[in-house]
């Protein structure tokens, strides 16, 4: 097996072999000086859920609510937030809450006037469900 990109870096053209370990030959990234066995697929997370997840962040749920939500880890959220330098606006005058709702729950949700009355609401999908979240304001 050929490896041809680091798995740290992503440099392709700067690979070379560094020895056996455990039977595996080792390979030696010079651009960032790491050590590797074997090319390193990993688990990769769909998209969707990193801009979902970066998404509710910016609404003001936090990171174990996106947790529930979502079914990822607040880590690995933790580590998007950081990796995409986002930055949560001051939302302190605002306490979000949210629902999980199928669409005939949703419409049924709507209907009630007092859903929008002195709220801020944002409807996204997720997954077969949508997920809505209101804003009320806090007094303070």
């Amino acid at each position: 097996m050929e490896i041809v990109i680091c798995p740290k870096c992503s440099q392709s053209n700067a690979i070379v072999k560094s020895g056996i370990v455990n039977n595996k030959q080792r390979y030696l990234c010079k651009t960032c000086v790491y050590h590797f066995t074997v090319r390193k697929i990993g688990k990769k997370i769909d998209n969707y859920y990193i801009v979902k997840a970066i998404q509710l962040y910016m609404e003001g749920l936090s990171l174990r609510e996106i947790e529930r939500v979502l079914g990822v880890s607040h880590s690995t959220i933790s580590n998007w937030i950081k990796k995409y330098n986002i930055r949560k606006p001051d939302l302190n005058i605002y306490d979000p809450s949210y629902k999980i709702l199928t669409f005939e729950e949703m419409q049924a949700f709507f209907a009630e006037e007092q859903v929008f009355t002195d709220k801020g609401v944002l409807v996204t999908e997720l997954g077969s469900k949508y997920l809505v979240i209101r804003w009320n304001k806090t007094s303070g």
